[in-house]
């Protein structure tokens, strides 16, 4: 282990955000894993179905045998371990192919310049000038409901941002000494741009990347909660929080009276946004340049 690897180590050891956001990163992907055995789905049946427990449309509380309560029928409990695996999967999918795009325009922008970065860069501000939300909803009612319409559309309003950042990187690097070489030499732009410029350029985006999970599975769940994201009776915790909307104000002087409806969809949202935006900045904290003084 050379000396920057022990530096780094000690770095994240010695941060406590670090060690509680890769804790609860941790925590989550275990229940994803391990979502079958915390929550077994019912036989032969879609397990990202949450299964009808009950008939009556009131909300119970809960109890051994369902311990986060029931919502709009169905278990509380196995909507939040499986919609663990619906978050992962949300924002997973559309950081790496959002990031994907955001690094070919960027990248493309930023080496060649001229009508092609003045072309690409206009682009990319009208995308930016539409509310992310608010296009992303237009957009999936459009394509219609489901998890896989959410994750186009958001998508298709999210690859500017790492598309901003990485041409801002070129701009700076592109007149390095080590690209000019490689270009008097004759390297074809094409392996310039991936052997030389993106890896001494790529690392701030990877970081973005991992600080927009937390927003993208909030923007799912927001998807999901206003009735045009998840399907009916789908794990995600958006979708549980829809159940509650019309319980959120509780009983006749009774306001927290159906608060485990809120409270426990709520608190996995906040906890998985805080875990990678803890990580992200753990990663920033402990590989830029401009910290290590």
């Amino acid at each position: 282990m050379n000396r920057e690897t022990r530096r780094i180590l000690r770095r994240l050891l010695s941060n406590t955000s670090a060690i509680l956001g890769f804790v609860l990163l941790i925590f989550f992907v275990v229940v994803a894993i391990f979502a079958p055995l915390f929550a077994p789905p019912p036989p032969n049946k879609d397990p990202y179905i949450m299964p009808i427990v009950t008939w009556s449309s009131n909300p119970l509380p809960p109890s051994p045998e369902h311990p986060f309560g029931v919502a709009g029928k169905r278990d509380i409990f196995y909507g939040v371990v499986w919609g663990t695996r619906t978050a992962f999967r949300v924002g997973i999918i559309v950081t790496l192919i959002s990031t994907a795009l955001g690094l070919l325009v960027g990248a493309v922008a930023g080496y060649f310049g001229k009508l092609w970065d003045e072309v690409l860069m206009r682009i990319t501000d009208i995308f930016m000038a539409i509310p992310f939300l608010v296009a992303a909803m237009v957009l999936t009612t459009i394509l219609g409901a489901g998890l896989d319409k959410v994750m186009i559309a958001m998508t298709a309003f999210s690859w500017m941002y790492p598309a901003r950042l990485i041409r801002g990187n070129i701009l700076q690097i592109k007149e390095e000494q080590f690209v000019l070489a490689a270009k008097a030499l004759g390297v074809s732009d094409f392996s310039i741009i991936l052997r030389h410029v993106l890896p001494n350029t790529i690392f701030p985006v990877l970081i973005q990347a991992s600080m927009r999970m937390g927003s993208l599975v909030i923007t799912a769940a927001a998807l999901s909660f206003l009735g045009v994201g998840a399907p009916q009776g789908y794990a995600d915790w958006g979708a549980l929080l829809n159940y509650a909307r019309n319980w959120m104000l509780g009983g006749q002087g009774e306001a927290l009276k159906y608060w485990y409806m809120t409270v426990f969809p709520g608190a996995a949202m906040v906890l998985f946004v805080l875990a990678w935006n803890l990580v992200g900045d753990t990663l920033r904290d402990a590989f830029d340049p401009r910290l290590r003084l």
